[in-house]
């Protein structure tokens, strides 16, 4: 008898790296989620659902990611990568063949059987179409898609309520286009809420009438996710906390909300949405530094590279030696490694639900969100954990696997819930998007969405109230007014205050951010100045092949005032 349900939820995101860097920042970025992550998904899915394992699981794709995964320009440059990991793996195996290292030697070769199965699954099994296999298996009831917003902007701190618009709606547009269906939920960044009403808002937000809430009842989503803390109050965990320890901020310490659990769904107060919570405890048995699964000894250490070919050939061996002292990577004992610890996993959810069911008579929900990255490119043998706790919980007696709106429909919720501001960022708030080092950023952001929503609103006559082309030649206007709605998106990426922060990439966000602010003014000025087009025709061809996201975009969109668009 079930006692409870467990949700899946793997989000993925990656920014626009399209022509704006190789190695080591950019195209790479999204060219190893696809060899390491996604791929390997698809064929634990795939090959699960063929093995007759009722396998369910809720994904979210965002739309600049899955903008990428479509783009031919793209997709030829995978095959590149693929080709040259391949040709490196046999030029180590060379290597390492006459050095007497066999046991490197042997690496070398798992490596390359690895990237030549990748490329037969790319190829063979799914076309070369990664964003239609994951809309065959929806079609086929095995997954769930969650829209996202357009550019994975960090909601809660931009400061027009047009602009969240246009993130959502363009959003998805975007889903709707891939996946031919309408969305019923939402991965929103972050897990960034900011409820309406509220005065925590930026200097000079338009946002306070409706909010998040407003935007996604408009947009006619039915649920959305936050963190634990959101729900039932407490000091928050944080999700970036464990990789990112040394910068944590003090935590925001949260009223503890007695009655309110993340084991149950509730109704949001004031909007009908529907809302579920991560559940801390397993949240934490993945991704605690101190006792998280992929800290274990076994697995493949990520942050140490061959100097030649940049293949990991080490294992974790202690998170307290130097990277120096890393042993040798050792495939089977990582393995073996992963299936303890994905049968011990699912053991944790069985006991845990048991509880809850006993101590209330209910039938709860644990909902598991992870970034789907972390399984198999940071923690490599993570796809294989995936696949055994997948069928483990398909096998048990008193756990049901569930979509998030398949166990919506089953078990709505009985009561309502006024969501209090937050994040599954360090410290539960803003902090790792909005500190010290990022707060110029959003005075930026905040000065190209007024102009964007003034522009758009100016120049309505460009697009009919939809955001569809009214008829007539494709002008020079429309080009321009198109082009800076791109760039006004891209600018508001969560992605690079993210990097700032965590020193990851600083440079390179802060480059990419400032190439995205000067395009959109550079554009804007144009669009105001009709002695101006010619010499900007060039120029606006040379913008458009590098950012070339969203081919339908509404720049409508940035002019909508609550009230005044539907659903569509």
């Amino acid at each position: 008898m079930s006692r409870g349900s467990f949700v899946f939820v793997l989000h993925s995101h990656l920014p626009y790296c399209r022509k704006a860097g190789v190695w080591p920042f950019g195209e790479e970025w999204v060219f190893e989620a696809m060899a390491e992550t996604y791929i390997p998904l698809l064929d634990v899915i795939s090959d699960l659902v063929a093995g007759g394992v009722p396998v369910k699981l809720t994904v979210g794709l965002t739309p600049v990611l899955l903008d990428q995964l479509q783009d031919p320009y793209m997709l030829f440059r995978f095959e590149e990568y693929l080709e040259t990991k391949i040709a490196a793996a046999e030029a180590d195996i060379a290597r390492f063949e006459a050095e007497s290292e066999g046991r490197l030697r042997d690496l070398a070769r798992f490596y390359r059987d690895r990237y030549e199965s990748v490329r037969r699954s790319f190829h063979e099994r799914y076309g070369g179409d990664i964003v239609g296999a994951f809309r065959s298996l929806q079609e086929g009831g095995h997954i769930e898609l969650v829209a996202g917003a357009a550019t994975h902007a960090y909601l809660p701190l931009l400061a027009r309520e047009s602009s969240v618009y246009a993130q959502v709606r363009i959003g998805v547009d975007t889903y709707e286009r891939c996946f031919g269906r309408r969305p019923q939920g939402i991965w929103l960044p972050e897990c960034g809420y900011r409820p309406r009403d509220s005065v925590a808002g930026p200097p000079g937000s338009a946002f306070a009438a409706a909010g998040i809430d407003g935007v996604l009842a408009t947009m006619g989503i039915r649920h959305f996710f936050v963190d634990s803390h959101a729900i039932q109050g407490g000091t928050p965990a944080g999700m970036y906390g464990a990789r990112f320890a040394e910068r944590q901020p003090v935590p925001r310490y949260i009223p503890s909300r007695p009655g309110f659990t993340t084991y149950l769904p509730y109704s949001v107060e004031g909007s009908g949405l529907l809302v579920l919570g991560r559940n801390e405890r397993t949240a934490l048995q993945v991704w605690s530094s101190e006792w998280g699964y992929p800290g274990d000894g076994n697995y493949r250490e990520f942050h140490k590279r061959d100097s030649v070919s940049g293949f990991r050939y080490w294992k974790v061996t202690s998170r307290l030696v130097d990277l120096a002292s890393k042993e040798i990577y050792q495939p089977e004992a990582a393995l073996a490694k992963a299936k303890e610890h994905a049968d011990h996993f699912v053991c944790l959810v069985e006991r845990l639900l048991g509880e809850f069911h006993a101590d209330t008579g209910k039938h709860g929900v644990i909902v598991a969100p992870f970034d789907v990255e972390l399984f198999g490119h940071w923690w490599m043998e993570g796809v294989d954990w995936l696949r055994w706790v997948l069928e483990g919980l398909a096998r048990s007696d008193s756990v049901e696997l569930a979509t998030a709106a398949g166990y919506l429909e089953n078990h709505p919720p009985a009561g309502q819930i006024d969501l209090v501001e937050s994040s599954w960022g360090m410290g539960g708030g803003h902090y790792i998007w909005d500190n010290e080092a990022t707060s110029w950023m959003w005075d930026e952001i905040h000065s190209v969405e007024r102009e964007m929503e003034r522009t758009a609103a100016s120049l309505a006559f460009l697009t009919t109230a939809g955001g569809h082309d009214p008829g007539g030649p494709d002008t020079i206007e429309k080009r321009l007014l198109r082009q800076a709605a791109r760039e006004a998106l891209l600018l508001q990426s969560s992605d690079w205050p993210f990097l700032v922060t965590t020193e990851q990439a600083a440079d390179y966000a802060s480059r990419r951010f400032l190439e995205h602010k000067n395009r959109f003014e550079r554009l804007l000025y144009a669009l105001e100045r009709a002695d101006a087009m010619a010499e900007i025709e060039r120029y606006l061809g040379e913008i458009e092949a590098i950012d070339a996201v969203f081919p339908d975009i509404n720049p409508a969109a940035f002019a909508w005032k609550q009230g005044s668009a539907s659903r569509r």
